[in-house]
């Protein structure tokens, strides 16, 4: 069994220490184990994969933006997710605010529908290109192979 495997095992604290260690004996080989912990994505940091990765800031952007609504006093769903706010006692800043926020979740959903767009037009992409190059693969002279007559 591979050390990798056997201290994927371990989790997460079996690469620090293994990190740790490796300062501890020579700074290379701790920065050589850095390296390659989060490199290969063991630590869980950053997000390799451009797809997954704007994603994942997609959701956590509207994870924020449902607590926000929360701590404003909207329904996370449904409507008009302001128009229960707490009014400010100003009334063209509230119809501001309002108009605002309005104009920012439009923009929001046109992102996500354009992201959506994007994502199918490179799929679309990637298969035509395998399909036209599938057709122009020359075909496979195989002669067929015929019982020896003895």
């Amino acid at each position: 069994m591979p050390i990798t495997a056997k201290l994927d095992e371990f989790g997460k604290p079996a690469w620090i220490a293994l990190t740790v260690l490796g300062f501890m004996a020579w700074w290379p080989v701790g920065l050589a184990v850095l390296a390659f912990t989060i490199g290969s994505g063991r630590m869980g940091c950053g997000y390799h994969g451009g797809h997954d990765r704007w994603q994942h800031k997609m959701e956590r952007m509207q994870a924020k933006m449902d607590w926000m609504r929360g701590k404003m006093g909207g329904a996370p769903t449904g409507g008009s997710p302001w128009s229960s706010a707490p009014s400010s006692g100003n009334r063209a800043f509230d119809d501001y605010r309002s108009e605002t926020l309005r104009r920012l979740e439009d923009e929001q959903r046109e992102f996500k529908d354009f992201l959506e767009r994007l994502r199918f037009a490179k799929d679309k992409t990637e298969f035509d290109s395998f399909m036209a190059e599938r057709r122009n693969r020359p075909p496979q002279d195989n002669p067929p192979s015929s019982p020896s007559q003895s």
